[in-house]
């Protein structure tokens, strides 16, 4: 009877089948990181067998030892199956990290830029499109906005200026004009003047000693100025040689080059002429001032200048400034003692010290030459055709 209970009991008894494998959810499975297991059929509960009661007082026959359960044959692997295509990776999925969006497959009519180098094709140009401030690009790839397009570029004409200043609602428009005038003529408009002596010296030549001066002034603006010029010499205990005085309109034709035109008059011992004058001052490269000028006498004779000399700055106060001058004519003028062509030349150097910018006294040596028939009259006249001066005089500007 016992053996009877105690078999009952262990056919009764699930089987063990180890650890239970974690469950796999639906949103897992989906993403590829796990698979669910197949569903198990569920076997029926079989009635359980009730202890064989004693039916009689006699004394029961031995029962035969129950037979050993033949043991379980194992169980067949399960079928593998495909797995579950692995859904496409959303972008919002792709924004949190949850999966990776694989590049994209390069297009079998791509323009590779080696091969837009040869010109076998043509690489698209790419297209950049703006930011919208109000869709900002983490927020429309997780799906929370969508991006404006970008406006289209109009060509709608602009719109009227400004009528005006918006000033002159406060202060009038008299009052906003008569500023505007003053602010035009502190900044480019404004008249200023200077006057300017370039050489006045006295000059030491062989048994006779003379003075020389060549100046000028002007007044004006950037553009147009009123200039006078004059230069001369003499010596010293004898009335004055020559001298003349221009009167010019100057009008700037570049930032570094001038027009002059006007009259000049001579002064002085011998025939006094009254010319008509054009000319030119220009600031050449390496800081050359450099000028130019035609005279046309009222006696119908034609005369040119050229003058060039160039400030080199030895130290913050030496400076020394070679200086050429040349005269020509274009006839011989017995009355003035000139003969044609190149009548006379001179070249110099001198040496001052600024110890002031505006007053710079300096020493000097000069060569002077007269040529043609210049020189001829000089000589008949009892006159020297040229030499060596030593000069010492002053620059002054004010």
């Amino acid at each position: 009877m016992t053996m009877l209970i105690l078999a009952a009991m262990l056919a009764a008894t699930p089987q063990h089948q180890g650890h239970a494998a974690p469950a796999c959810t639906p949103e897992h499975a989906a993403m590829g990181h796990c698979k669910p297991a197949p569903a198990k059929p569920v076997a029926r509960a079989k009635p359980k067998a009730s202890p064989a009661r004693a039916v009689s007082s006699r004394k029961p026959k031995r029962s035969a030892p129950p037979a050993r359960k033949a043991p379980a044959a194992p169980k067949a692997m399960p079928e593998l199956r495909p797995a579950a295509p692995v859904p496409a990776c959303a972008p919002e999925h792709a924004a949190i990290g949850h999966c990776t969006i694989p590049p994209a497959a390069p297009s079998a009519t791509s323009c590779s830029p080696e091969q837009g180098a040869m010109g076998h094709c043509k690489t698209a140009e790419p297209v950049t499109k703006p930011a919208d401030p109000a869709c900002p690009p983490e927020h429309a790839a997780m799906g929370h906005c969508k991006p404006t397009a970008a406006p289209a570029i109009g060509n709608a004409p602009a719109p009227a200026a400004f009528p005006g200043l918006a000033a002159s609602s406060f202060y009038g428009e008299d009052a906003m004009t008569r500023a505007s005038d003053a602010l035009r003529r502190e900044h480019g408009g404004m008249a200023f003047n200077q006057i300017m002596l370039n050489i006045a010296e006295v000059a030491v030549r062989s048994g006779r000693d003379g003075y020389r001066w060549d100046g000028e002034a002007w007044f004006g603006g950037d553009i147009n100025r009123l200039v006078v010029k004059s230069e001369g010499e003499g010596a010293f205990g004898d009335r004055l040689d020559d001298a003349e005085i221009q009167l010019l309109y100057a009008r700037a034709v570049g930032p570094y080059e001038n027009l002059q035109f006007g009259l000049r008059q001579d002064l002085g011992a011998g025939a006094r002429r009254t010319y008509v004058s054009a000319g030119f001052e220009a600031l050449a490269p390496y800081w050359f001032d450099v000028e130019g000028t035609l005279f046309l006498s009222d006696k119908g004779e034609l005369f040119a200048r050229g003058e060039a000399y160039v400030d080199q700055r030895l130290t913050n106060w030496w400076v020394l400034q070679p200086r050429a001058e040349f005269d020509l004519s274009a006839q011989d003028v017995p009355a003035l003692r000139l003969g044609s062509g190149l009548t006379k030349a001179e070249l110099g150097l001198r040496l001052r010290y600024e110890w002031k910018r505006e007053v710079a006294p300096y020493v000097g040596v000069s060569w002077e030459r007269r040529f043609g028939d210049t020189a001829r009259y000089a000589r008949a006249m009892g006159e020297e055709t040229g030499g060596f001066v030593l000069v010492a005089g002053v620059r002054a500007w004010f």
